[in-house]
Formats: C-alpha cells, sequence, structure tokens
C-alpha cells in the first residue's frame, strides 16, 4: 500500500493519506507532510523527538499532531521523515518522530507549508483500510 498521495487543490496543496490502521495514517500524513517540505531520500536520522497532542475528536487530532510536528520544524529547524506512533486514541497521540537538522540540509528543502488546515479534512475507515484527506496552506 503507498504512504500517501498529492491531490490537486487550487491554491494549496494537499494529501490522502492511507495507513492499515489509525497509528499507520497518522505516521505516513505526517510522511507526505514532510516529503512536500523536503527531499527525504537517503536521509539518516539523527535527532528524535517525543511529540504529544490532544484534540476534541480524531480529525481535530491529526491536525493538531501534523500541526505540532510543523512547529518543531520551524522552531527546532528539524527535517522529520520516520515517525512511531506509541499510543493513539481519538483524542491523544504520544510519538516519537526522528529526522535531520535542516542546517546541513538547507539544499533539500522544497515547499513551505505554513499551516495544516481543517478545509476538507476527512478520516475514514474501512477495514485494514484507512484514508486521511488533508489540505496545507503553502
Amino acid at each position: 500500500m503507498e504512504r500517501y498521495e498529492i491531490i490537486p487543490h487550487t491554491a494549496d496543496i494537499g494529501i490522502k493519506a492511507y495507513g492499515k490502521d489509525l497509528k499507520e495514517l497518522f505516521a505516513n500524513a505526517a510522511y507526505g507532510m514532510f516529503d512536500i517540505i523536503a527531499d527525504l531520500d537517503g536521509l539518516k536520522s539523527s535527532i528524535t523527538v517525543s511529540i504529544k497532542a490532544q484534540a476534541p475528536n480524531r480529525e481535530e487530532l491529526l491536525v493538531a499532531w501534523l500541526g505540532e510536528l510543523l512547529y518543531h520544524f520551524y522552531t527546532k529547524q528539524i527535517i522529520f521523515f520516520d515517525f512511531e506512533i506509541e499510543e493513539l486514541t481519538d483524542t491523544r497521540v504520544k510519538a516519537k518522530a526522528s529526522g535531520r537538522s535542516v542546517g546541513e540540509n538547507r539544499n533539500r528543502l522544497k515547499t513551505e507549508i505554513k499551516a495544516v488546515t481543517y478545509h476538507e479534512l476527512k478520516i475514514e475507515g474501512k477495514k485494514k483500510r484507512f484514508t486521511a484527506t488533508v489540505i496545507f496552506d503553502i
């Protein structure tokens, strides 16, 4: 199963992420976001950060999760590409995100994502096949 695909959107950029369960879906949505931000091919992990987020429901939790990762990207200058979801409920996520410093990898940056939006936000799930649609403000 593919991790994600880019979906067309007039002014912004969107992804449809996939997963066999919600943990994999959240990890793949995060990977898709960072694959838009930077070229992730061949990067080796050197930094791991614990990430926690809470929200009233699954969809808002996905936005909070991606927003928290984006916050760390901008404040700690880390390109994340490996995500281990340790705990996940409909309202809370706890995970480890691994990546590399932007410093020595600045040439890998591709697209600036300003924010994760609620526009067209949707999580759907069937047996062993979950999808999430997320639009990013660029």
